[in-house]
């Protein structure tokens, strides 16, 4: 399995930014999909994930009703939209994958290289 994540960048505070994950070599179709990040010197988090099919979402408290998660499993894509960003926002965003139907956060594997989130005036 191969995650390759895009869309980070630098944003500065109260903005928004929307990040791609992309599977390459299988079909996203099957597997849940979620998101993470780490801070420097901070432990990886999750932030949120989706089901294979799009029909359940779980958020982080430190996010919720800023981030949104979505796919587009005919492109073969999982999104995340970032807005209202805040400095402690900043992190590697990740995505990873698990087959799992009754996931936790510790189930997620097959991490892509990570794409860096900035939020800085």
């Amino acid at each position: 399995l191969q995650l390759v994540e895009s869309g980070g960048g630098l944003v500065q505070p109260g903005g928004s930014l929307r990040l791609s994950c992309a599977a390459s070599g299988f079909i996203l179709d099957y597997f849940a999909i979620g998101w993470f990040r780490q801070a420097p010197g901070k432990e990886r988090e999750g932030v949120s994930c989706i089901s294979s099919r799009g029909l359940r979402t779980k958020y982080a408290d430190s996010v919720k009703g800023r981030f949104t998660i979505s796919r587009d499993n005919a492109k073969n894509m999982v999104y995340l939209q970032m807005n209202s960003l805040k400095p402690e926002d900043t992190a590697v965003y990740f995505c990873a994958a698990t087959l799992r139907i009754d996931y936790d956060w510790s189930d997620f594997g097959s991490w892509g290289q990570g794409t860096q989130v900035t939020v800085s005036s």
